[in-house]
């Protein structure tokens, strides 16, 4: 006579699974806890890496489709930066020749800055794998730093020589156009790389934003300085202190991103994490 079994249950100490005896067959489930642990192992791992200076804060808000849709976010953006500047460069720097612009001078090697400091930052997520990379982050904000310095020193170096010898800017309709399209193209760009920059937590995106910022101050600058050389003559210096000031401005953010990022470009080393 055979023993069959009509109900009841039996687990495995054993095993990672349960198995259930139901009406003469069994089914095997799934451990729920043995799930939470390998999630939790997983997180514990991700903020390892971020305490070590591996990955970005990104890492953990971030699902991976998430990260790699603001990454081409920031890919496209970058393009357009790049295109949208260096058109107003070269029309900045003209403008600069024809009519002895100081500010109009600073905003061209701005724009030339912008334009670098966005190939910079398509270099930073050209590479797919490496989104949340601190080491790639830090690179590329050592590099912005260095271009920062660097351009700074050349304004400063421009304003104060059309300082000491008094030149005077000219003012015509070509300038008044540049520096109204200057001025509100690079305060969008700048709006919109904060906002990716937040959201990747990368302070590249975020240096180049400032920098298209400092483009758009730059832009209306010229048209305030000109406007104001148009009815008080005296006020010639207004132009070349505003250069000045915009030149200090850059040397003081590159000054800062260089002594924040080689402290950690030290501790991230060579790691890059992929997905």
């Amino acid at each position: 006579m055979m023993d069959s079994v009509t109900s009841g249950s039996y687990t495995n100490p054993n095993s990672t699974g349960s198995l259930t005896v139901m009406n003469g067959q069994t089914s095997l489930g799934r451990n729920p806890s043995r799930s939470a642990s390998m999630d939790g192992d997983y997180r514990m791992k991700v903020r390892e890496s971020i305490e070590g200076q591996d990955l970005l804060e990104s890492s953990l808000k971030l699902k991976p489709y998430e990260a790699q849709k603001y990454r081409r976010k920031a890919l496209w953006v970058s393009w357009i930066s790049i295109i949208v500047t260096l058109i107003l460069a070269v029309a900045a720097f003209t403008v600069s020749v024809m009519k002895n612009s100081v500010s109009a001078f600073g905003f061209g090697f701005d724009a030339s800055l912008d334009v670098l400091s966005s190939i910079i930052v398509l270099w930073r997520y050209s590479n797919a794998a490496a989104v949340h990379s601190a080491y790639r982050e830090c690179i590329a904000c050592l590099i912005l730093g260095v271009v920062f310095v660097l351009s700074s020193l050349c304004i400063l170096g421009k304003a104060i020589h059309d300082l000491v010898t008094k030149v005077l800017p000219e003012v015509d309709d070509f300038l008044f156009i540049v520096s109204i399209m200057s001025g509100v193209l690079c305060l969008i760009l700048a709006v919109v790389k904060f906002l990716l920059g937040k959201v990747l937590t990368s302070r590249a995106l975020i240096t180049d934003g400032f920098n298209s910022l400092v483009g758009g101050v730059m832009g209306f600058s010229i048209l305030i300085s000109a406007e104001v050389f148009r009815h008080h003559d005296s006020v010639w210096f207004l132009d070349g202190t505003i250069g000045i000031l915009i030149g200090l401005t850059i040397l003081a953010y590159g000054i800062k991103l260089l002594i924040d990022m080689v402290p950690r470009l030290r501790q991230t080393g060579s790691y890059e994490r992929f997905e």
